[in-house]
């Protein structure tokens, strides 16, 4: 009876070393940490018009936080969530009547399938796939004795090409690259197309992961 308790613990303990080493080799696998950077090219493109007053302020920054899923043969999965801050206001005088639109926050989500070289300090990598983006709008018309507010959310995808390089210092990454992104959506106001996405972006990023 005793012995067979023994066998028993045994392979007990076996079955809980197996799971334990299978949980640490699957957070190994699994980094996380920042990702941001400055863009290349303008978000925003205005065309001038005397009818309309815009005025674009967007900040020179990009940040959010990354995850990469490491796979065999220098495979690997990227999803970001990176925040821009996208301020502009348009102003439109018609006849009998005033509208004004702003917009603020935008966040960034791409979703990237990455292959890097094989290297044990520099590993250069390619990275492509597709990006989702999303950033609040407001619109306001203003009219004799009747004033309307209406709140929006701008919604639009991407396909994303990127390469760079990925640097291993002792318990971090650092990876700079070049990021560029086509948008398939180019309009974004009621304003006739005065007020556009730049559908061809380039952003120069570094990520951090652990």
């Amino acid at each position: 009876m005793g012995k067979a308790r023994s066998m028993l613990n045994s392979r007990a303990m076996r079955t809980v070393l197996l799971c334990l080493l299978g949980t640490t080799s699957a957070v190994a696998q699994l980094a996380v940490g920042v990702r941001g950077g400055v863009p290349l090219t303008d978000f925003l493109s205005v065309a001038s018009n005397p009818m309309v007053t815009l005025r674009p302020n967007s900040n020179r920054f990009v940040i959010g936080p990354t995850v990469e899923l490491h796979l065999p043969v220098g495979f690997a999965v990227e999803v970001d969530a990176l925040y821009r801050r996208l301020d502009y206001t348009a102003g439109q005088n018609l006849v009998d009547a005033f509208i004004r639109s702003s917009a603020n926050n935008a966040w960034e989500f791409p979703l990237l399938v990455k292959y890097k070289a094989p290297g044990v300090l520099l590993r250069p990598f390619l990275d492509s796939g597709v990006a989702f983006n999303h950033w609040t709008a407001n619109r306001q018309f203003t009219a004799v004795q009747l004033v309307t507010k209406s709140n929006t959310g701008v919604n639009g995808t991407g396909l994303v090409l990127g390469g760079g390089l990925e640097i291993h210092v002792p318990l971090i990454r650092v990876s700079p690259e070049i990021r560029f992104t086509h948008w398939s959506a180019k309009d974004i106001s009621d304003f006739s197309s005065l007020l556009r996405f730049n559908q061809n972006q380039a952003e120069f990023l570094i990520g951090i992961t652990f």
